[in-house]
């Protein structure tokens, strides 16, 4: 055998050379190649024969027409059929026993002859995925996780292989779904979490995945899983915001510039023409719909069941399968109150879970106080959550409590009220209240919040004295309205939907006696005109019918009870109707309770039902609703800009964000005396006109204007002027200037002097005065 190996030794070929060689000509290096490749082929059955016994000289050549086939096999088809098998077979067999950089190049070289169409990404993640679960390396799962998923990205670059998605789909859900207690299927958590990020896997079959591992029996899958759920999109979103910032920041112009001043070659005119390729590729993005990027908690498929399987089996079991620290219960336990919160889920034995952890002694117990938060919405019985909010009152607020316990508890009760208002008894609301007199700044500032949340939602709860001046004239109004029975808020009660201000629009419309159907025209006339002339719309389109009459009407009773409300209409006179209107106002409290239901819809304005809002109507309708509020009482600027500020802050968070602990504990940060290193850090940046948290927008920058010209321009790329240039120049160079300055005689003085007059006159060099 060394006879051999010393033979094929001494035929030895410059491999790169050649390879360059066959790419420029297949045909007239074939000897050569079908030379090389016997080799090879000799190499590999001498290893094949005695793989532990083959030195290092065969191993390194062996390694080296490994690497020249893989590069040169597509243009010799035929002869290298079965060159994948080869290398497969012993990756399949050897890959425990081969040497590290060997087995590096045979997974290599099946990845070149997979970009090279020799292979399809099918067979080669057949390959590649058993290895990636069976071998004992750690060096060579990180290369073959790698491959993996740069194949699949690539797959699916200029469109989505669905095909080879699906097969990679089932194969993952069945590592995972075959054996829930395996470690194994951690890397199909991994590979999904990162092409979710990549935004090439994005649809319900990933988040089946993600599904059954969040519901298998080990503990590193399970964490993998319910991460992936609490995390995934946001890691999503800020990838694609990553790379958007990396194609934005491309300055043509300065490039040009540089080209143009520099010296001219080649790869200055490559980089220009390169940010030109990424200007116009970010401009095709902006043109581009954006994708419809689906929460992973809205694709579930059924979250009702998910999350009773997550609490039973993770949660609530005296012998749990799976054995999860307190971390780990706690991102379980954020996931199923995440789950029931978003889509109002009914799961009554998650509460009572809650009553044992409910105490300043419990640790981490402001993610606690956030799940409970999460998992509280509308549809979940008062009678389940009093208890809960009871005992946050007795445990966290009360005197003999730590400022920091007191706020946090205050808190995770509005928290709670925030999406249960009726969670809140009176008496408890009133007590609870009174410590928005507190010392304590967090104190202070969550019963303020606990307090300004009841004089919008039930400010029937609270003591005169503590409801305010809104809450007070909204009481009042409803209270007369409703007959001197203020409207409580009741279980399960959803409040209707509208257009705000359309009643003042059908009373005007009234007013003002316009024929419905000339007013409709006439509303839809230069309507293109006024639009915002884009060219993907391109107006209305007219649709005849065949001749037929289209009716919408839903029945024959609704058509018959609008002829009788036209009639109606015609024989009734406009004081008539508001006589009616007012005696029907006194009365409704008297009525039955069907009777004033019917009567209360019948004075709903049927506009927005029964026609089309123009864009004439709309204009007309914001008018209306303008004129309307300067007519009304005002509040003071104060108090209109706090207004503005609470609802902008409102409309920042939406529904659907998660309740995190720092929520429950932030206020409370303000109680604490900054260390030395805080007040130290607080003061540089209020000098240096940083942004503060907590604080002013901006603080005060003592420097000059100048310094902070400089800063900025420094900070947009900008270089200073000649003259500024001119100040830093070394001395010799300006000395002789200097000289010649001192040696001018009075005529020159004169014409320099009447020319530095007449040129500012003309508004400088480029003469741009008045401009």
């Amino acid at each position: 055998m060394k006879r051999k190996l010393a033979a094929l030794e001494k035929v030895e070929a410059d491999l790169p050379a050649l390879q360059r060689k066959i790419r420029t000509d297949p045909s007239s290096y074939h000897d050569d190649f079908v030379n090389q490749y016997s080799q090879y082929q000799s190499l590999y059955e001498l290893f094949e024969a005695s793989p532990t016994t083959t030195d290092d000289s065969g191993l390194v050549r062996l390694r080296d027409l490994v690497d020249f086939v893989s590069h040169v096999a597509d243009c010799y088809p035929s002869l290298t059929k079965g060159f994948a098998g080869q290398l497969t077979r012993l990756l399949e067999i050897h890959h425990v026993t081969l040497e590290s950089e060997l087995r590096d190049k045979l997974v290599g070289s099946l990845v070149l002859l997979r970009r090279k169409e020799t292979i399809d990404s099918q067979a080669l993640l057949q390959i590649l995925w058993p290895l990636l679960i069976s071998t004992p390396s750690k060096s060579l799962r990180a290369l073959l996780f790698s491959k993996i998923l740069n194949d699949l990205r690539t797959s699916n670059n200029k469109a989505t292989n669905h095909k080879l998605n699906r097969s990679m789909q089932t194969t993952c859900y069945n590592l995972i779904a075959s054996n829930p207690s395996s470690p194994k299927g951690l890397w199909a958590v991994k590979l999904t979490r990162e092409l979710w990020k990549r935004q090439v896997w994005a649809d319900a079959k990933a988040v089946s995945i993600m599904e059954a591992a969040a519901l298998s029996q080990d503990a590193k899958v399970v964490t993998g899983g319910v991460r992936f759920f609490l995390g995934g999109d946001q890691e999503r979103e800020e990838a694609a915001d990553d790379d958007s910032e990396a194609e934005e920041g491309v300055d043509v112009r300065k490039l040009k510039h540089q080209a143009g001043i520099n010296k001219k070659n080649d790869k200055r005119m490559k980089e220009v023409r390169e940010a030109k390729k990424k200007i116009k590729k970010q401009e095709r993005k902006k043109n581009a719909p954006h994708p419809l990027n689906f929460s992973a908690l809205h694709l579930l498929n059924d979250p009702q069941g998910f999350a009773e399987k997550l609490f039973q089996q993770h949660l609530q079991p005296s012998q749990p399968k799976v054995k999860l620290n307190l971390e780990q219960k706690l991102l379980v336990l954020n996931l199923v109150s995440r789950l029931v919160g978003l889509h109002k889920l009914t799961v009554i034995t998650l509460y009572s879970y809650f009553l044992k952890y409910l105490t300043p002694r419990q640790p981490s117990v402001t993610s606690f106080l956030a799940s409970l938060a999460q998992a509280t919405h509308s549809l979940v019985p008062p009678d389940v959550l009093e208890p809960l909010v009871q005992k946050i009152a007795n445990e966290f607020v009360s005197e003999a409590a730590a400022s920091e316990v007191a706020s946090a508890g205050l808190n995770g009760i509005r928290e709670i009220c925030v999406r249960q208002p009726l969670a809140m008894n009176e008496t408890l609301l009133q007590d609870l209240v009174q410590y928005r007199k507190s010392k304590d700044k967090g104190t202070q500032m969550a019963a303020r919040g606990l307090l300004s949340l009841y004089r919008d939602v039930g400010a029937e709860m609270l003591k005169k004295r503590d409801r305010g001046r809104d809450a007070a004239l909204k009481l009042r109004h409803t209270t007369t309205n409703e007959g001197g029975i203020a409207a409580a808020r009741r279980f399960g009660q959803v409040e209707e939907g509208g257009i705000e201000g359309l009643d003042l629009l059908e009373k005007w419309k009234e007013e003002q006696g316009l024929d419905e159907d000339e007013d409709e025209v006439k509303g839809w006339e230069n309507w293109d005109a006024e639009s915002d002339g884009s060219e993907s719309s391109g107006g209305w389109i007219n649709v005849e019918s065949d001749g037929e009459d289209i009716d919408v009407s839903d029945s024959e009773d609704e058509r018959e009870k609008k002829q009788k409300a036209d009639k109606l209409a015609k024989t009734t006179t406009s004081e008539e109707k508001e006589n009616m209107d007012d005696a029907a106002s006194r009365t409704t409290a008297s009525l039955e309770p069907e009777a004033a239901l019917a009567r209360e819809e019948a004075k709903i304005s049927k506009l927005a039902t029964t026609r089309i809002l123009t864009p004439a109507d709309l204009t007309k309708l914001h008018e209306l609703r303008q004129s309307t509020a300067l007519l009304n009482n005002l509040p003071s600027a104060k108090r209109r800009k706090l207004a503005a500020q609470a609802a902008a802050a409102k409309a920042a968070k939406h529904a659907d964000d998660a309740v995190t602990a720092s929520d429950i504990t932030g206020p409370s940060k303000l109680s604490h005396k900054n260390n030395k290193e805080e007040r130290i850090a607080i003061a540089k940046g209020y000098r240096d006109g940083v942004i503060r948290e907590g604080g002013r927008e901006e603080g005060n920058d003592h420097r000059s204007t100048t310094a902070r010209r400089k800063e900025k321009k420094a900070a947009e790329g900008k270089s200073t002027t000649n003259r500024e240039k001119a100040r830093k120049k070394n001395f010799m160079m300006t000395l002789g200037k200097a000289k010649r300055k001192g040696k001018r005689s009075l005529v020159e003085q004169r014409g320099i002097l009447k020319a530095h007059v007449d040129r500012g006159k003309r508004g400088g060099k480029r003469g741009n005065a008045g401009n």
